[in-house]
Protein backbone atom coordinates (compact mmCIF):
# COMPACT_ATOMS: atom_id res chain seq x y z
CA UNK A 1 0.00 0.00 0.00
CA UNK A 2 1.45 3.33 -1.01
CA UNK A 3 1.57 6.30 1.25
CA UNK A 4 -1.01 8.11 -0.87
CA UNK A 5 -3.43 5.15 -0.59
CA UNK A 6 -3.01 4.95 3.21
CA UNK A 7 -3.69 8.64 3.59
CA UNK A 8 -6.79 8.38 1.44
CA UNK A 9 -8.01 5.35 3.46
CA UNK A 10 -7.53 7.15 6.75
CA UNK A 11 -9.30 10.24 5.50
CA UNK A 12 -12.27 8.22 4.25
CA UNK A 13 -12.42 6.02 7.37
CA UNK A 14 -11.89 2.81 5.39
CA UNK A 15 -8.41 1.96 6.58
CA UNK A 16 -7.50 -0.48 9.37
CA UNK A 17 -9.30 0.32 12.65
CA UNK A 18 -6.00 0.93 14.46
CA UNK A 19 -5.11 3.52 11.88
CA UNK A 20 -8.51 5.24 11.64
CA UNK A 21 -8.62 8.80 12.98
CA UNK A 22 -10.39 9.25 16.34
CA UNK A 23 -12.15 12.35 15.09
CA UNK A 24 -15.24 11.94 12.93
CA UNK A 25 -16.56 14.54 10.55
CA UNK A 26 -19.29 16.76 12.03
CA UNK A 27 -21.72 15.59 9.40
CA UNK A 28 -21.39 12.02 10.70
CA UNK A 29 -21.98 12.85 14.38
CA UNK A 30 -25.27 11.70 15.96
CA UNK A 31 -27.08 14.15 18.28
CA UNK A 32 -27.27 13.12 21.92
CA UNK A 33 -30.38 11.08 22.68
CA UNK A 34 -31.03 10.18 19.04
CA UNK A 35 -30.95 6.51 18.21
CA UNK A 36 -28.58 5.66 15.43
CA UNK A 37 -30.82 2.85 14.34
CA UNK A 38 -33.43 3.31 11.73
CA UNK A 39 -36.67 4.80 13.06
CA UNK A 40 -39.30 2.22 13.82
CA UNK A 41 -42.34 2.02 11.62
CA UNK A 42 -45.87 2.88 12.78
CA UNK A 43 -47.16 0.75 15.68
CA UNK A 44 -49.87 -1.69 15.04
CA UNK A 45 -53.14 -0.81 16.75
CA UNK A 46 -53.97 -3.17 19.60
CA UNK A 47 -57.14 -5.18 19.53
CA UNK A 48 -59.74 -4.55 22.25
CA UNK A 49 -58.92 -7.69 24.18
CA UNK A 50 -55.21 -6.78 24.07
CA UNK A 51 -55.93 -3.30 25.44
CA UNK A 52 -58.04 -4.87 28.20
CA UNK A 53 -55.21 -7.22 29.14
CA UNK A 54 -52.88 -4.26 29.48
CA UNK A 55 -55.10 -1.69 31.24
CA UNK A 56 -58.25 -3.49 32.40
CA UNK A 57 -56.99 -5.82 35.09
CA UNK A 58 -56.74 -3.16 37.84
CA UNK A 59 -60.36 -2.15 37.22
CA UNK A 60 -61.42 -5.79 37.31
CA UNK A 61 -59.87 -6.22 40.76
CA UNK A 62 -61.62 -3.15 42.22
CA UNK A 63 -64.94 -3.97 40.53
CA UNK A 64 -66.39 -5.81 43.59
CA UNK A 65 -65.80 -2.76 45.78
CA UNK A 66 -67.28 -0.43 43.17
CA UNK A 67 -70.40 -2.59 42.87
CA UNK A 68 -70.91 -2.64 46.65
CA UNK A 69 -70.16 1.08 46.96
CA UNK A 70 -72.64 2.04 44.24
CA UNK A 71 -75.33 -0.35 45.50
CA UNK A 72 -75.13 0.57 49.19
CA UNK A 73 -73.83 4.16 49.17
CA UNK A 74 -74.32 6.04 45.92
CA UNK A 75 -77.77 4.69 45.02
CA UNK A 76 -79.28 5.13 48.54
CA UNK A 77 -77.91 8.67 48.69
CA UNK A 78 -79.41 9.61 45.32
CA UNK A 79 -82.69 7.90 46.22
CA UNK A 80 -82.82 9.82 49.52
CA UNK A 81 -82.13 13.08 47.71
CA UNK A 82 -85.03 12.43 45.34
CA UNK A 83 -87.22 11.35 48.25
CA UNK A 84 -86.58 14.64 50.08
CA UNK A 85 -88.65 16.45 47.42
CA UNK A 86 -91.64 14.15 47.85
CA UNK A 87 -94.28 13.18 50.42
CA UNK A 88 -94.08 9.43 50.94
CA UNK A 89 -95.00 7.17 53.86
CA UNK A 90 -93.45 3.95 52.61
CA UNK A 91 -96.41 2.69 50.56
CA UNK A 92 -98.11 3.85 47.41
CA UNK A 93 -96.80 6.48 45.04
CA UNK A 94 -94.60 9.33 46.23
CA UNK A 95 -96.18 12.76 45.76
CA UNK A 96 -93.85 15.45 44.44
CA UNK A 97 -93.89 18.49 46.76
CA UNK A 98 -90.74 20.32 45.69
CA UNK A 99 -89.09 22.31 48.49
CA UNK A 100 -92.02 22.04 50.90
CA UNK A 101 -90.20 19.58 53.18
CA UNK A 102 -87.20 21.87 53.47
CA UNK A 103 -89.43 24.90 54.09
CA UNK A 104 -91.31 23.00 56.80
CA UNK A 105 -88.10 22.06 58.61
CA UNK A 106 -86.51 25.50 58.36
CA UNK A 107 -89.63 27.09 59.86
CA UNK A 108 -90.18 24.43 62.53
CA UNK A 109 -88.99 25.43 66.03
CA UNK A 110 -88.48 21.77 66.96
CA UNK A 111 -85.85 21.37 64.23
CA UNK A 112 -83.87 24.36 65.50
CA UNK A 113 -84.31 23.18 69.08
CA UNK A 114 -82.70 19.84 68.18
CA UNK A 115 -79.76 21.66 66.61
CA UNK A 116 -79.48 23.84 69.71
CA UNK A 117 -79.40 20.76 71.95
CA UNK A 118 -76.69 19.19 69.79
CA UNK A 119 -74.68 22.43 69.86
CA UNK A 120 -74.96 22.56 73.67
CA UNK A 121 -73.73 18.97 73.93
CA UNK A 122 -70.87 19.83 71.57
CA UNK A 123 -69.78 22.65 73.88
CA UNK A 124 -69.94 20.33 76.88
CA UNK A 125 -68.06 17.49 75.17
CA UNK A 126 -65.41 18.73 72.75
CA UNK A 127 -63.23 21.10 74.85
CA UNK A 128 -63.14 18.81 77.87
CA UNK A 129 -62.60 15.67 75.80
CA UNK A 130 -59.78 17.08 73.67
CA UNK A 131 -57.90 18.36 76.73
CA UNK A 132 -58.42 15.08 78.62
CA UNK A 133 -57.45 12.89 75.65
CA UNK A 134 -54.34 14.98 74.96
CA UNK A 135 -53.24 14.79 78.60
CA UNK A 136 -53.64 11.01 78.65
CA UNK A 137 -51.85 10.67 75.30
CA UNK A 138 -48.89 12.75 76.52
CA UNK A 139 -48.73 10.65 79.69
CA UNK A 140 -48.85 7.33 77.80
CA UNK A 141 -46.25 8.57 75.30
CA UNK A 142 -43.70 8.83 78.10
CA UNK A 143 -41.16 6.02 77.66
CA UNK A 144 -40.36 6.06 81.37
CA UNK A 145 -43.91 5.01 82.27
CA UNK A 146 -44.25 1.35 83.19
CA UNK A 147 -47.13 -0.83 81.96
CA UNK A 148 -47.86 1.56 79.11
CA UNK A 149 -49.40 -1.22 77.03
CA UNK A 150 -51.82 -2.13 79.81
CA UNK A 151 -52.93 1.48 80.26
CA UNK A 152 -53.49 1.90 76.52
CA UNK A 153 -55.69 -1.17 76.40
CA UNK A 154 -57.59 -0.04 79.50
CA UNK A 155 -58.22 3.38 77.93
CA UNK A 156 -59.73 1.89 74.76
CA UNK A 157 -62.00 -0.62 76.55
CA UNK A 158 -64.93 1.84 77.00
CA UNK A 159 -64.90 2.62 73.28
CA UNK A 160 -65.29 -1.04 72.26
CA UNK A 161 -67.98 -1.71 74.88
CA UNK A 162 -71.49 -1.94 73.35
CA UNK A 163 -73.13 1.46 73.58
CA UNK A 164 -76.58 0.15 74.58
CA UNK A 165 -75.06 -1.72 77.54
CA UNK A 166 -73.17 1.39 78.65
CA UNK A 167 -76.34 3.49 78.35
CA UNK A 168 -78.27 1.03 80.52
CA UNK A 169 -75.52 1.16 83.13
CA UNK A 170 -75.76 4.94 83.04
CA UNK A 171 -79.49 4.75 83.74
CA UNK A 172 -78.83 2.59 86.80
CA UNK A 173 -76.00 4.78 88.08
CA UNK A 174 -77.85 8.09 87.71
CA UNK A 175 -81.37 7.05 88.67
CA UNK A 176 -82.94 9.65 90.96
CA UNK A 177 -84.35 7.23 93.52
CA UNK A 178 -82.12 4.15 93.38
CA UNK A 179 -78.98 5.39 91.63
CA UNK A 180 -75.51 4.79 93.03
CA UNK A 181 -74.44 8.39 92.42
CA UNK A 182 -77.24 9.85 94.53
CA UNK A 183 -76.53 7.26 97.23
CA UNK A 184 -72.92 8.47 97.41
CA UNK A 185 -74.14 12.07 97.63
CA UNK A 186 -76.43 11.12 100.50
CA UNK A 187 -73.48 9.68 102.40
CA UNK A 188 -71.98 13.18 102.46
CA UNK A 189 -75.27 14.78 103.44
CA UNK A 190 -76.06 16.12 99.99
CA UNK A 191 -79.58 15.97 98.51
CA UNK A 192 -80.64 13.84 95.58
CA UNK A 193 -80.09 15.23 92.08
CA UNK A 194 -82.42 14.55 89.17
CA UNK A 195 -79.67 13.67 86.74
CA UNK A 196 -81.99 12.29 84.07
CA UNK A 197 -85.30 13.99 84.84
CA UNK A 198 -84.36 17.68 84.93
CA UNK A 199 -83.42 19.94 82.05
CA UNK A 200 -80.49 21.33 84.03
CA UNK A 201 -78.66 18.04 84.54
CA UNK A 202 -79.79 15.87 81.62
CA UNK A 203 -77.35 17.36 79.09
CA UNK A 204 -74.28 17.17 81.38
CA UNK A 205 -75.16 13.56 82.18
CA UNK A 206 -75.30 12.65 78.49
CA UNK A 207 -72.11 14.61 77.84
CA UNK A 208 -70.35 12.67 80.62
CA UNK A 209 -71.50 9.40 79.06
CA UNK A 210 -70.19 10.46 75.66
CA UNK A 211 -66.84 11.58 77.10
CA UNK A 212 -66.38 8.33 79.03
CA UNK A 213 -67.27 6.26 75.99
CA UNK A 214 -65.16 7.93 73.28
CA UNK A 215 -62.18 9.60 74.98
CA UNK A 216 -60.08 6.45 74.56
CA UNK A 217 -60.60 6.58 70.79
CA UNK A 218 -59.50 10.22 70.61
CA UNK A 219 -56.54 9.41 72.88
CA UNK A 220 -55.34 6.71 70.46
CA UNK A 221 -55.57 9.16 67.54
CA UNK A 222 -53.60 11.84 69.40
CA UNK A 223 -51.08 9.27 70.61
CA UNK A 224 -50.36 8.25 67.02
CA UNK A 225 -49.76 11.92 66.20
CA UNK A 226 -47.41 12.31 69.17
CA UNK A 227 -45.38 9.28 68.13
CA UNK A 228 -44.87 10.83 64.68
CA UNK A 229 -43.02 13.81 66.19
CA UNK A 230 -39.25 13.46 66.07
CA UNK A 231 -37.69 13.13 69.57
CA UNK A 232 -34.83 15.35 68.36
CA UNK A 233 -37.13 18.39 68.66
CA UNK A 234 -37.66 17.75 72.37
CA UNK A 235 -33.97 17.04 72.92
CA UNK A 236 -33.02 20.34 71.32
CA UNK A 237 -35.63 22.18 73.38
CA UNK A 238 -34.34 20.54 76.58
CA UNK A 239 -30.80 21.64 75.76
CA UNK A 240 -32.07 25.18 75.25
CA UNK A 241 -33.65 25.08 78.69
CA UNK A 242 -37.34 24.75 77.70
CA UNK A 243 -39.57 23.17 80.32
CA UNK A 244 -42.26 20.56 79.75
CA UNK A 245 -45.07 23.09 79.42
CA UNK A 246 -43.04 25.17 76.97
CA UNK A 247 -42.27 22.08 74.87
CA UNK A 248 -45.97 21.19 74.66
CA UNK A 249 -46.98 24.71 73.60
CA UNK A 250 -44.10 25.30 71.16
CA UNK A 251 -43.54 21.81 69.73
CA UNK A 252 -46.37 19.38 70.49
CA UNK A 253 -49.41 21.51 69.71
CA UNK A 254 -48.10 23.07 66.45
CA UNK A 255 -46.99 19.69 65.09
CA UNK A 256 -50.24 18.08 66.24
CA UNK A 257 -52.60 20.49 64.43
CA UNK A 258 -53.50 18.02 61.66
CA UNK A 259 -54.30 15.29 64.17
CA UNK A 260 -56.31 17.69 66.32
CA UNK A 261 -58.21 18.84 63.24
CA UNK A 262 -59.13 15.24 62.41
CA UNK A 263 -60.22 14.53 65.99
CA UNK A 264 -62.37 17.66 66.22
CA UNK A 265 -64.09 16.96 62.90
CA UNK A 266 -64.75 13.32 63.80
CA UNK A 267 -66.22 14.17 67.21
CA UNK A 268 -68.31 17.00 65.79
CA UNK A 269 -69.92 14.57 63.39
CA UNK A 270 -70.42 12.07 66.21
CA UNK A 271 -72.09 14.59 68.54
CA UNK A 272 -74.53 15.88 65.93
CA UNK A 273 -75.39 12.29 64.95
CA UNK A 274 -75.88 11.24 68.58
CA UNK A 275 -78.92 8.98 68.81
CA UNK A 276 -78.46 5.93 71.05
CA UNK A 277 -77.46 7.88 74.18
CA UNK A 278 -80.56 10.13 74.39
CA UNK A 279 -82.86 7.40 73.05
CA UNK A 280 -81.90 4.87 75.73
CA UNK A 281 -81.05 7.14 78.68
CA UNK A 282 -83.58 9.98 78.52
CA UNK A 283 -85.81 9.21 75.49
CA UNK A 284 -85.28 12.81 74.43
CA UNK A 285 -86.64 14.32 77.62
CA UNK A 286 -87.30 15.94 79.87
CA UNK A 287 -89.33 18.42 77.82
CA UNK A 288 -87.29 17.57 74.69
CA UNK A 289 -84.16 19.02 76.31
CA UNK A 290 -82.06 16.08 75.07
CA UNK A 291 -83.71 15.62 71.68
CA UNK A 292 -80.59 15.81 69.51
CA UNK A 293 -80.48 16.30 65.76
CA UNK A 294 -80.05 12.56 65.27
CA UNK A 295 -82.99 11.70 67.53
CA UNK A 296 -85.20 14.32 65.85
CA UNK A 297 -84.39 12.74 62.47
CA UNK A 298 -85.32 9.33 63.87
CA UNK A 299 -88.71 10.65 64.99
CA UNK A 300 -89.61 11.46 61.37
CA UNK A 301 -88.58 7.99 60.22
CA UNK A 302 -90.48 6.40 63.12
CA UNK A 303 -93.66 8.19 62.00
CA UNK A 304 -93.09 6.96 58.43
CA UNK A 305 -92.67 10.56 57.26
CA UNK A 306 -89.88 9.54 54.92
CA UNK A 307 -89.91 12.65 52.75
CA UNK A 308 -89.40 15.03 55.66
CA UNK A 309 -86.86 12.68 57.21
CA UNK A 310 -84.86 12.62 53.96
CA UNK A 311 -84.90 16.42 53.80
CA UNK A 312 -83.80 16.53 57.43
CA UNK A 313 -80.88 14.23 56.71
CA UNK A 314 -79.66 16.38 53.82
CA UNK A 315 -79.92 19.54 55.90
CA UNK A 316 -77.72 17.85 58.50
CA UNK A 317 -75.25 16.89 55.77
CA UNK A 318 -75.03 20.51 54.64
CA UNK A 319 -74.53 21.71 58.22
CA UNK A 320 -71.89 19.08 58.93
CA UNK A 321 -69.96 19.87 55.75
CA UNK A 322 -70.01 23.56 56.64
CA UNK A 323 -68.77 22.96 60.19
CA UNK A 324 -66.07 20.58 58.95
CA UNK A 325 -64.78 23.16 56.49
CA UNK A 326 -64.69 25.78 59.26
CA UNK A 327 -62.66 23.52 61.56
CA UNK A 328 -60.32 22.51 58.75
CA UNK A 329 -59.78 26.20 58.02
CA UNK A 330 -59.14 27.12 61.64
CA UNK A 331 -56.95 24.14 62.57
CA UNK A 332 -54.95 23.62 59.40
CA UNK A 333 -51.16 23.76 59.91
CA UNK A 334 -49.50 27.10 59.31
CA UNK A 335 -46.79 27.31 56.67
Amino acid sequence: MTAMTAVQGEASGTGPFWRRPWRRPISQLTPVGQDERRPAGPRRSLRPWQRFRRAGWPYLFIAPFLVVFVAFSVYPMLFTLRLSFTRWHGTGLAQWVGLNNYAYLLTNPAFWASLKNSAALWLLVLPAQIVLALAIAVLLNNTALKLRGFYRVAAIVPFVTPLVAVAQIWVVLFDRDYGVINHILNLFGLPDVGWLVTSTWSKPTLALLFIWKTTGFIMIILLSGLQAIEPAFYEAATIDGAGRARQISAITLPLLRRTLMFAVVMQTLAVFQMFTEPYVVTEGGPYSSTTTAGLYLYNHINRADLGTGSANSFLLVIIMVGLSLVFVRLLRPKD
